[in-house]
């Protein structure tokens, strides 16, 4: 027995886990998406077909190949393709500015990028002056519009070769490349292994009561890590069914339940509040439903009130992180009505402490920095071994987010050493919207951007800016100028123009003073 065959036998893969589906269920559907239906047996193939393919092209295990596309089958071929093949998937938030996306093609050092041709034809300047990048393949119809050398990814789909494809892969193998925010405007790459995210699958399936009779929905984006692996890859490790939606409707969630039979919805707290405003308007037929999982916030009490009334189902809500695979605590069904505001208790894989400023593990109410222990946590943060180090220091991971056990053993999120703010379900970094204020106006002294409590956005990102003696600014026209500089999303919601801010003694601004003393400014 060689090297290869042990591996074959004994190894983590996540491509892994659909093989096996595919063995026990072949004609189960595994996809739906419109009037599409794909069969465990037929998404393997494709998976199986697409992974031989870039082998045959000349990649080799540890090449980057980003995917830039929107929520779709082919999305999640090309995942498990590149988990069969030893490949490291890289993918595009379709947020990003031109910039953006190609400082993570030059720093992933991709090889191969797929992308949907009317994404692609937006971001062509992106694809140039990289020499690691060879390869483009796109998926869609419309290349038209497309200049750069190109194949489509039908051809990689018709590939005469099917078989599953044999290469010795490593349990801890990096299986993604996931760029997100940080407190620099540069994003970093969380590298994140199999075992890292087959663990982190099989344990958000067991936390969740998922099963292979399982039909879910995917209407929250697959490139980030929330949608991919906190829903997508524990289902199917199962074998249930997926629904993939390309973006956010309320009618069309209560059309799918009613008609797909959906067990499980997956989405964001404001998106609930408009569900049940659509469920007012045009009741459907949804008693299939069985677990509403949301993620990023708490739900204020009116509201979850309201939804477990009308929905009645469970309620639940993910919480974790990006460099976690993501899912570390699961606030759970029976805690959302009496633990009001908490953020659940530790998934089965995760050991969460509570620790001090010297690096102490704090006791119940308590406050300090959540860290995490556990097989889901990242390898590293790709090239950046002082950000990894400061990461892993004292043998656990630092979240950056402060919290503390009460004593039932709930978390609590209080929150965050890092200025990361999290709005409408993207990470967006504070330090990076001030530099666009300040490159926007001549006229700005001081500014202080933080995250708001907000009904829709959950944190909307609000600035406070100091004019310069003498000197007057207009919010609209600031705010306009900002928006030529940055993506959408990370764009203040509202600029406030203030006589001052609030200092330390060594002249850094009091963002959690700021954050504080306004808390209610979109209470109102």
């Amino acid at each position: 027995m060689n090297d290869l065959e042990l591996n074959l036998i004994q190894r983590v893969n996540v491509g892994d886990s659909l093989s096996r589906s595919a063995w026990r269920y072949p004609n189960k559907v595994a996809i739906i998406e419109g009037a599409r239906r794909v069969t465990y047996e037929e998404f393997n193939e494709s998976v199986n077909r697409v992974a031989n393919a870039l082998i045959s092209r000349g990649l080799v295990k540890g090449d980057a190949i980003a995917l830039m596309a929107k929520n779709s089958t082919e999305f999640l071929i090309v995942y498990y393709a590149c988990a069969k093949a030893g490949y490291v998937c890289v993918p595009i938030n379709l947020g990003w500015r031109v910039e953006e996306v190609h400082y993570v093609l030059g720093h992933s050092r991709t090889r191969c990028l797929v992308a949907d041709s009317s994404i692609a034809s937006q971001f062509i300047s992106a694809f140039t002056n990289l020499p690691d990048l060879s390869l483009l393949f796109i998926v869609g119809e419309d290349t038209s519009e497309i200049t750069t050398e190109h194949s489509r990814f039908e051809e990689l789909l018709k590939f005469d070769d099917a078989s599953e494809p044999e290469v010795l892969i490593e349990d801890r193998a990096p299986l993604s490349y996931l760029y997100t925010s940080g407190t620099t405007s540069a994003p970093k790459g969380v590298v994140s292994s199999h075992l890292a995210v087959y663990i982190e699958s099989l344990g958000t399936a067991l936390d969740n009561g998922y099963s292979y009779k399982d039909i879910v929905s995917a209407l929250m984006p697959m490139f980030h890590t929330a949608q991919l692996n906190g829903l997508c890859s524990p289902i199917v490790a199962l074998g249930g069914t997926i629904v993939i939606m390309t973006g956010f409707d309320p009618n069309t969630v209560l059309k799918l339940i009613e008609s797909e039979k959906m067990n499980t919805v997956f989405c964001l707290p404001f998106m609930v509040r408009d569900i049940l405003e659509a469920y007012d308007r045009d009741p459907k037929d949804i008693s299939s439903l069985r677990l509403l999982m949301y993620a990023m916030a708490p739900m204020p009490d009116s509201l979850l009130k309201r939804a477990i009334e009308t929905l009645k189902c469970d309620f639940a809500l993910a919480f974790g992180q990006t460099e976690m695979n993501p899912v570390t605590t699961i606030f759970r069904p029976e805690h959302q009505l009496s633990h009001s505001g908490a953020v659940g208790t530790p998934q089965v894989n995760v050991q969460i402490a509570i620790v001090g400023d010297e690096g102490e593990v704090l006791g119940p109410n308590e406050s300090g920095e959540i860290c995490y222990r556990s097989p889901q946590a990242m390898t590293e943060y790709l090239k950046n071994p002082e950000a990894t180090n400061d990461a892993f220091e004292g043998g656990w991971f630092h979240s950056g987010d402060v919290g503390h056990f009460d004593k039932d053993g709930v978390l609590w999120f209080e929150d965050r050493f890092k200025d990361v703010i999290k709005t409408g379900g993207e990470n967006v970094s504070s330090i990076e919207v001030e530099k666009a204020i300040y490159a926007s106006s001549p006229d700005v002294a001081e500014v202080c951007v933080v995250g708001l409590s907000h009904p829709k956005w959950s944190e909307a990102i609000t600035a406070f800016v100091v004019p310069k003696v003498n000197a007057t600014i207009d919010p609209e026209i600031l705010l306009a100028e900002v928006k030529s500089r940055l993506d959408g999303f990370k764009c203040p919601k509202t600029i406030l123009v203030v006589e001052s801010l609030p200092h330390t003694s060594t002249g850094k601004i009091q963002k959690h003073v700021v954050r504080q003393s306004n808390m209610e400014l979109y209470q109102k």
